[in-house]
């Protein structure tokens, strides 16, 4: 399988990345500092921007899958590098896709009406990453992609344990963190098996 990979040299990103290139699959890195990817005869590395609407675009071609491993910078980096990847991919006819949210975008229990983000769940007081990773579900929502949203609450970093659990659409009860190594263990996991397309997946210790 060839994969493209936006975020790949983030601390979730970069797991996926070395995860798809163990199994044998061709990786496209998109990274902004090609230096931080380790070199491997399976992996090419683009070096761009994910606001250059263009070059993600270009990226995407020649792509069986895509995953996005990006995350929010206090601006509207996410949505419109993600508004790229939707159009780089339905021009290229590439179906599948896997990113990686936030656990404020999943419903919440206590105001079934709100997700979490907005309910009396959440006690963060600045909403902006979670307001991009919202609109970012609604896009992939509206879309023809088969998508999946992997949701992580707290996002400690370490290794894989496979000691996680998941549920559709809501963050696991009592869950409190999940370290980034069973989220990119999960999310590769998802791209391959297609078991929760079309939903948030959230998923804890």
């Amino acid at each position: 399988m060839k994969i493209v990979i936006f975020g790949a040299t983030g601390r979730t990103g970069s797991d996926i990345v070395r995860l798809a290139l163990a199994d044998g699959h061709e990786v496209k890195a998109f990274a902004r500092t090609p230096d931080k990817v380790t070199p491997h005869l399976n992996l090419a590395v683009v070096q761009g921007d994910v606001r250059d609407a263009q070059a993600v675009k270009e990226a995407i071609e020649g792509a069986d899958a895509v995953v996005s491993a990006l995350g929010t910078d206090g601006t509207t980096t996410l949505t419109e590098a993600m508004s790229s990847i939707i159009e780089g991919m339905i021009a290229y006819s590439v179906s599948r896709i896997v990113t990686i949210g936030t656990a404020g975008i999943l419903e919440s229990r206590t105001e079934p009406s709100k997700l979490r983000y907005q309910s009396n769940e959440s006690h963060r007081k600045l909403t902006f990453a979670a307001e991009e990773h919202h609109k970012v579900f609604d896009m992939l929502s509206s879309s023809s992609l088969e998508w999946t949203i992997v949701c992580p609450t707290y996002l400690p970093g370490g290794e894989a344990t496979g000691n996680y659990r998941i549920e559709r659409d809501r963050l696991p009860i009592e869950g409190k963190q999940i370290s980034t190594g069973d989220t990119a263990a999960f999310a590769y996991g998802e791209l391959l098996r297609k078991q929760h397309v079309g939903y948030r997946v959230g998923i804890s210790d």
